[in-house]
């Protein structure tokens, strides 16, 4: 056995002390960038702040149906993951700074839910490996269209935009003005129900989360996440020992997947059909 010198163990100790405070100091000034918020304040500041501007039922479907049935006016509810950041732009221009939207948006009311647990997945479908999702509905369940999806988890871009969101809105306020007598023809909107009726309740979540998000401690760890829906429907297929179902598999296909261009600044229009796709 060699025995190392007392002056190599010395500089062994400075370099893993000039080390540690390297690694210290840039675990700061990544904080620093980042505001200094940890995951858990990004949480609880989102709500202060959407409480403190009263225009939306924060987390609390119940209410926003509610004031619907109660208004006549239909319902937009925002699913939005906190703390992710890769959506936060197009969530903040939706929400305050682009005037035509926000002239609309007063013809609705709002709901943002920023937590899946308890929500009623036999209304709310759509691709829960997705940040940001709006749904434009009556208080009856009946659904007048779905805003959101990215095909890329950092770019949004080229798929969705502030406008396109202003004329979904227009339009959903049009078919409301329909509404009940085209009641009929918007059945379709709304997908089978799912075996599961609530997130928590899949097998793999069962007793680890409850049907609301904890505010008064462990709020980031008590918050089911839109992404673990999915791991959930897809471990629950893997326990049955079968082959998995491409509806398990490939849920909710982007568009561009299948060869489909869609317009991000309009709605349901198709700027171009690529050769040798699916959709040609």
């Amino acid at each position: 056995m060699i025995t190392p010198r007392p002056w190599l163990v010395y500089c062994a100790r400075i370099i893993m002390r000039r080390a540690i405070i390297l690694s210290l100091t840039a675990l700061l000034v990544a904080t620093a960038l980042d505001g200094g918020q940890s995951r858990e304040q990004k949480v609880l500041a989102d709500r202060e702040k959407f409480e403190a501007e009263g225009s939306w039922h924060y987390n609390d479907l119940s209410k926003g149906l509610a004031e619907a049935k109660k208004t006549g006016k239909p319902l937009l509810v925002v699913l939005r993951c906190i703390p992710c950041e890769e959506c936060v732009k197009l969530d903040d221009e939706v929400v305050s700074e682009n005037e035509r939207v926000r002239l609309l948006l007063d013809k609705f009311v709002r709901v943002r839910i920023v937590g899946t647990n308890g929500l009623n997945l036999s209304l709310f479908q759509f691709d829960y490996d997705q940040s940001f999702a709006v749904f434009l509905l009556n208080a009856d369940g009946t659904i007048y269209g779905r805003f959101g999806t990215r095909s890329h988890r950092t770019s949004w871009a080229g798929d969705v935009s502030v406008e396109g969101l202003a004329k979904a809105l227009e339009g959903a306020l049009e078919l409301h003005r329909q509404y009940p007598k085209n009641a009929t023809a918007l059945a379709g909107k709304k997908g089978p129900a799912p075996e599961v009726s609530a997130p928590e309740k899949y097998p793999s979540l069962k007793g680890k989360y409850g049907p609301k998000v904890n505010y008064t401690e462990k709020v980031v760890q008590s918050c089911i996440h839109c992404h673990q829906i999915g791991d959930a429907q897809r471990e629950q297929s893997r326990s049955r020992d079968e082959a998995m179902p491409e509806s398990v598999l490939f849920p909710y296909p982007h568009p561009k997947s299948l060869g489909l261009i869609l317009d991000p600044k309009d709605k349901a229009t198709i700027l171009d059909v690529e050769k040798g796709t699916p959709a040609e």
